[in-house]
């Protein structure tokens, strides 16, 4: 409910997460008045096949959207909405129907490739077998996440699907698109997940103009995409938080908005949350690069702006304006985070099938290492998993090995299958997340990243041990904005800047980033924490070993 001063100005947030539709509405300085969540429908057919339905999509973000104004009597007080969603892939024809990714079951309605999806590894692999200069961009080596691999996977596994397809959209493009009636695409998208050229995006003695580069989608086998004139894919491209279009009659309809209400160019979800972590606590001409944002989902995100390019292996980017306007995106990550936490309970015989019965498991969990503690008269629960330990990379390791092959390993297993055992397994994924936090900020600050702050969002974000950990197994302190959630913020943003109320987007965040709360370290588990990161890397190491020598003949 609306209480108090509202500020005259409001914008609309939409994020569409990996399992469900989020929308925020937002005063000029960031409070979040209403929120509103729907879910959406995974499929996942197969292993590694993970599809959605981009109309089902829709219907949840005009639900949410007019769940959260619908208390503004004189919608024309909404300024601008903006849109952020993950980074899949939808497939529509011609005239925009849907057009199937699902070779299970042939449905028309499952057109997206989601990002977490899997099933380009091979095709990942080709093109990576496939030395090209814009391969430097992506960290050296695509992802079967991004979309130049799903797209050959389509092209040589659904023939009939690259035939029909008239669109391929990144989903927050989409978005704008039924919005708007806009087939513009974001900066943001295009850079970070298309292999798109952004700026002058050069880091050595090479540059390369902006724009789609036709020889690399000639050598890896896109070659049509290049003869139509990229218009499946992208003609015509806007920064992020630039005005893209005013919302159609019919979408102003669904959403019970004012047609013409100004829609932004969008961001990736991870990328609506790295503008807000920049812009939280910011004091005073304090520059937004140089700091660390971990936007800590289903998977996490690591995100830092740098006023030049650095090219870091492994890691994503340099990607030129990608956030904001003349700066560089670097963008590493954890495949699976919250995934992962969630596989680890529901694998377990007390983890009640991921949520306890009483929908409360992490709380009940995190008492239990307490009292534990308590019990073995340990200074820190931290101290419990001395014996214990978890190597994260259930889902491959996106960062900072770029290696979808990796796989997830426990050492110190036994009989135990009492509550007091997931408590202690738990501990040491949310110990494990935190090093591979580490490992990628090794990497990053070796190759000339000057990083000066990590600050976090996301669902993870709701334990406190989660923070904590993080803070005492980085030795540095962690800061989480007070206006939650970063994710909406970051997408409110980009509809202020589209409204024209502010002068840029880093203008409309600087004024709606908000306060944090610190995290300090604690000194008494530094040098716990560091041998534990020791094991996590000689895990690493042994598995890629124990890989190397069954690569082998067997007969």
């Amino acid at each position: 409910m609306m209480s108090g001063k509202v500020d005259e100005d409001l914008y609309v947030g939409v994020d569409v997460g990996s399992g469900s539709v989020r929308a925020a509405l937002v005063d000029g300085r960031g409070r979040a008045i209403h929120t509103h969540t729907h879910t959406i429908t995974i499929a996942n057919p197969q292993q590694d096949y993970y599809e959605q339905d981009s109309e089902e999509i829709w219907q949840a973000v005009c639900v949410c959207v007019k769940a959260v104004t619908k208390e503004v009597e004189d919608k024309s007080k909404i300024r601008g909405i903006g849109f952020d969603a993950t980074c899949s892939l939808v497939v529509v024809a011609p005239d925009f129907t849907p057009v199937s990714v699902s070779p299970s079951t042939g449905e028309d309605r499952f057109n997206i490739i989601m990002w977490m999806d899997h099933r380009a590894s091979g095709e990942a692999d080709f093109i990576n077998s496939h030395p090209h200069k814009v391969l430097s961009f992506v960290g050296g080596k695509v992802s079967p996440e991004m979309q130049t691999p799903k797209l050959l996977w389509l092209k040589k596994h659904m023939t009939s699907t690259w035939v029909k397809a008239g669109h391929f959209f990144d989903l927050p493009d989409y978005l704008t698109f039924k919005a708007t009636g806009s087939t513009s695409r974001s900066l943001c998208s295009l850079t970070c997940k298309w292999t798109y050229l952004s700026e002058q995006v050069g880091t050595g003695d090479e540059s390369q103009s902006e724009g789609w580069d036709e020889e690399f989608f000639r050598l890896i086998g896109l070659e049509d995409l290049a003869e139509e004139n990229w218009v499946r894919i992208g003609q015509e491209v806007r920064a992020p938080g630039e005005r893209c279009g005013g919302l159609t009659h019919t979408a102003a309809h669904m959403m019970g908005l004012c047609t013409h209400t100004p829609v932004a160019a969008s961001f990736i979800d991870a990328h609506a949350g790295c503008l807000a972590l920049a812009a939280a606590g910011l004091t005073d001409g304090q520059v937004l690069t140089g700091r660390l944002g971990l936007i800590c989902g289903t998977s996490t995100c690591h995100m830092a702006l740098s006023p030049g390019p650095i090219e870091v292996p492994g890691v994503w980017g340099p990607y030129g304006g990608a956030v904001l306007p003349s700066t560089y995106l670097a963008e590493g990550g954890i495949s699976a985070s919250g995934a992962l936490v969630d596989h680890i309970i529901r694998g377990h015989p007390c983890g009640g099938g991921g949520g306890g019965s009483d929908g409360n498991i992490y709380k009940r969990l995190e008492e239990c290492l307490e009292e534990e503690a308590r019990r073995e008269k340990l200074s820190s629960p931290s101290l419990l998993t001395r014996h214990l330990h978890v190597y994260p990379d259930f889902h491959g390791n996106r960062s900072p090995l770029a290696d979808s092959h990796m796989t997830g390993m426990v050492c110190g297993l036994n009989l135990d299958l009492s509550e007091r055992s997931l408590a202690l397994t738990y501990l040491a994924t949310l110990q494990a997340l935190a090093y591979g936090t580490r490992q990628i900020m090794a990497h990053m600050t070796r190759a000339g990243h000057a990083l000066t702050s990590v600050l976090m969002c996301g669902g993870l974000c709701a334990s406190d041990l989660y923070v904590q950990t993080h803070a005492d197994a980085l030795g540095m302190e962690v800061l989480t904005p007070q206006q939650q959630p970063s994710v909406l913020l970051g997408a409110a943003m980009l509809g202020a800047a589209a409204s024209g109320r502010h002068a840029s987007l880093e203008a409309a965040a600087r004024a709606m980033g908000g306060p944090v709360r610190r995290w300090p370290p604690r000194p008494e588990v530094k040098a716990f924490h560091d041998k534990k990161y020791q094991v996590f890397l000689e895990m690493q190491q042994h598995q890629k070993r124990c890989r190397e020598a069954m690569k082998a003949p067997l007969n």
